[in-house]
């Protein structure tokens, strides 16, 4: 281990925005990311529809330009959707979106919570 390296692992994304806030680094050469809260909302939505048996299986990309959390039937599979943070769009169409396989866009907005709710179960009608 040369003497440059660090002894002790990250803290977490936090502290590293901290240090280039602190330290006048342009923010964007960081990976945006979702913040606990957000998680927290797409994780409600997911774990639902995991119990319904609609989705198995999630993963969450951390770019330069924006953070994006998909959403696979199966592992194998290109993702059904894609909830996407872009905080470049957030004064224009909103930083939220979601996306489909085929790259239409279903809703985007400024409240993440709002553009979920394209998730919310709909009511069927059923005629006997």
């Amino acid at each position: 281990m040369s003497e440059c390296e660090d002894l002790e692992p990250s803290r977490g994304r936090a502290n590293v925005v901290a240090f280039a806030a602190s330290n006048n680094v342009p923010a964007n050469q960081h990976p945006i990311g979702f913040n606990r809260l957000e998680l927290n909302e797409i994780l409600k939505i997911y774990g639902r529809k995991v119990s319904d048996g609609e989705w198995r299986d999630y993963a969450i990309d951390q770019l330069k330009d924006k953070a994006v959390f998909s959403v696979f039937r199966r592992a194998s599979e290109v993702p059904l959707y894609r909830i996407e943070k872009q905080p470049r769009l957030a004064r224009r169409q909103g930083a939220y979106a979601v996306i489909t396989a085929t790259g239409l866009i279903l809703k985007r907005g400024h409240d993440l919570a709002t553009v979920l709710r394209i998730f919310d179960r709909k009511m069927k009608l059923v005629v006997a």
